[in-house]
């Protein structure tokens, strides 16, 4: 059986290592439990994190002990990795909210029962800490030259780095002490944004245990140029089909780039690679097809085949092969509208598509939008009850990618 460490370097996982073939060779010879960490900034994982989950699945595939941990303790503070300016405070309501949903969400993908995988939540042992013995015991095996020289710090220099905030990666690395110590969590993974905490980890351990930890950081879900994947002019892409839909979860992956397709197929779906191997041949507009795949397979992956299948059938629709658009995102508005009077701009303010009516005109202007297929270049032209189809609906499309059903009632 192939050793887990090489199967996510192989899928292009795998960007850092503290100790490469020390880790391998645990992998090899132990079931390791090893845990990544989560914050509860919203109460919903999104695409970005769910690189995470699909590393942790893989590895507890592998017979390896997940631990799923959740900031509730360091959400307070907020990391500031990666962040140009301070995060927004949240009250104890809204991060225990955001808890129950993540936890919820991940319950769907792992195992998380005590036995093959935990679940912990930071605020146990962090709410309660006596600061005076912490600064002791574990601040003291910190330097603060070192601590600021680390990269999650120094871009926040210039623009004022709270002391607060500056306690984040303690913090982290006292999370691993604590989980090493609980259930022998030998092994911390995270985003690439995470390598300064986590190498803090490895070291308190070292120092305060006198034993070695590992860390091992993965890459971000990134396009080919380096911009980071998963968000679109209305936000991020969210694994809660409520705040996004499958529709719009299998749109966003039936469009990415050419040159983004086959990563993504490594990273975000668990095809074989030697399928996916023949699905890099593709070329020119073959390429959709790999593209469908990916659409496909990873909505199945979230939200289920029966879901990616209802949303694989409205995307067809949208290009004359099927009937089914129930799936497409939507906004129910009042026939009053058309009756009182109003246009294509207004619409697609009232659902949300642009933020203003001159956002609107510069569009068309460019020609993109279009309704029920023909392109708009009028924006003062009236709707009409003729516009609608026999479900008092039409169909706006925005750009080449953004399409949503307005339903009158």
């Amino acid at each position: 059986m192939k050793n887990i460490f090489d199967i996510l370097s192989e899928r292009g996982f795998i960007e850092q290592a503290t100790h490469e073939a020390e880790i391998k060779e645990l992998l090899e010879k132990e079931s390791v439990t090893f845990y990544i960490g989560f914050d509860p900034t919203a109460d919903s994982l999104h695409v970005g994190h769910f690189i995470q989950v699909i590393v942790m699945m893989h590895m507890q595939k592998a017979g390896h002990k997940p631990i799923a941990l959740l900031g509730g303790g360091t959400a307070k503070i907020g990391d500031p990795s990666g962040k140009n300016d301070m995060r927004k405070m949240m009250t104890n309501e809204i991060i225990d909210g955001n808890l129950r949903k993540m936890k919820s969400q991940m319950d769907k993908y792992l195992v998380l029962d005590g036995e093959k995988g935990h679940f912990v939540n930071n605020a146990d042992w962090l709410d309660n800490l006596n600061y005076i013995e912490f600064l002791r015991e574990i601040g003291s095996k910190f330097s603060v030259n070192k601590m600021l020289a680390a990269e999650c710090f120094k871009s926040r220099m210039e623009n004022g780095l709270t002391f607060l905030e500056f306690n984040y990666m303690i913090m982290q690395s006292y999370d691993f002490l604590e989980l090493n110590r609980r259930y022998n969590c030998k092994l911390q993974m995270g985003g690439n944004d995470q390598w300064s905490n986590i190498i803090g980890g490895v070291n308190l351990i070292r120092k305060a245990e006198s034993d070695q930890a590992f860390g091992l950081t993965f890459k971000l879900l990134t396009t080919s140029e380096g911009k980071k994947m998963g968000k679109t002019e209305k936000g991020a892409i969210w694994i809660d089909p409520e705040k996004t839909s499958p529709y719009e979860l299998y749109q966003y992956f039936r469009n990415v780039d050419d040159a983004d397709v086959i990563n993504c197929l490594k990273l975000l779906t668990f095809l074989p690679l030697e399928e996916i191997d023949e699905l890099a041949k593709l070329e020119g507009q073959e390429i959709n097809k790999a593209k469908e795949v990916l659409a496909f397979e990873f909505t199945k992956l979230v939200h289920g085949e029966e879901e990616a299948a209802k949303a694989l059938e409205a995307a067809k629709a949208l290009f004359g092969s099927g009937s089914n658009l129930d799936d497409m995102p939507s906004s129910d508005l009042s026939k009053s509208l058309i009756e009182e009077g109003t246009t294509v701009v207004d619409i697609m303010v009232e659902c949300g598509l642009i933020k203003s009516k001159g956002e609107g005109k510069r569009l068309m202007q460019q020609g993109g939008v279009s309704l029920n297929g023909n392109k708009v270049s009028d924006p003062f032209a009236p709707i009409t009850n003729e516009d609608l189809d026999e479900e008092s609906s039409m169909i706006i499309k925005k750009g080449k990618k953004v399409f949503h059903k307005a339903v009158f009632n």
